[in-house]
């Protein structure tokens, strides 16, 4: 039964926040707008031309729509970034946040990126400490391999639950002080206000679904090493 009711969540966490959201990127992202002069590639462009990020490039990518700050690039999927819908345009203003993050220097996304470049290397080290928990524990002669095993499953996911909390308010950042401001000042209507904080409130429900689904995930395998 607990197992039963574990699936379950993890089935509500990952799946009905998914479904919500893209319930709502694909209502705003069904026709082009009479109002938008231009794409959400050409309003990234603008933006960041307007903050005189002019070395920063707007790309496509089929990666899903992010901010690359080692290449410098926003990029879009292709849908966005020739899109002139309310999602295309609210999507663009929100990756453009992230480079104004960047280019800030703001203290939240230095310490994202700092964090995701150490998960990496802790989900390396995790894999290896869960796969070799025996042998580890008979080198370091730790009594106890599930030991081992518990810190190699902390590494591997526990790292990813704390890069997701500290990713949501740079995300809510980019979203709310970032981009909806500039976009209320002058790029939408005001009957397009609601929506475009429809599309960024489900892009920020994207890291909370994520984060939730790795917490659960920790407690799953802290139970199956109980065992």
């Amino acid at each position: 039964m607990p197992f039963l009711i574990l699936l379950a969540l993890l089935v509500a966490v990952m799946i009905v926040p998914q479904w919500w959201i893209q319930r709502v990127l694909a209502r705003h992202h069904q026709k082009p707008e009479d109002n938008f002069p231009g794409t959400g590639g050409e309003l990234a462009r603008h933006l960041l031309d307007r903050f005189g990020l002019e070395e920063v490039k707007v790309e496509a990518t089929d990666k899903g729509d992010h901010y690359d700050p080692e290449a410098r690039a926003v990029r879009l999927t292709a849908d966005k970034l020739n899109g002139r819908t309310l999602t295309s345009i609210t999507v663009a203003a929100h990756e453009t946040g992230h480079a104004l993050q960047h280019a800030g220097d703001e203290p939240l996304f230095k310490w994202r990126q700092r964090l995701a470049i150490m998960a990496q290397f802790a989900s390396r080290a995790g894999m290896l400490m869960l796969y070799g928990a025996p042998l580890i524990a008979l080198i370091t002669r730790v009594p106890s391999a599930g030991l081992v095993s518990a810190i190699g499953a902390f590494l591997m996911m526990g790292i990813g639950v704390i890069v997701q909390l500290v990713t949501l308010p740079v995300e809510l950042d980019a979203s709310f002080n970032k981009a909806l401001p500039l976009l209320k000042a002058g790029y939408l209507s005001a009957e397009q206000h609601k929506g475009a904080e429809q599309v960024l409130k489900a892009a920020a429900w994207t890291y909370v679904a994520a984060a939730l689904a790795s917490l659960l995930n920790v407690w799953r395998w802290l139970q199956v090493l109980r065992r």
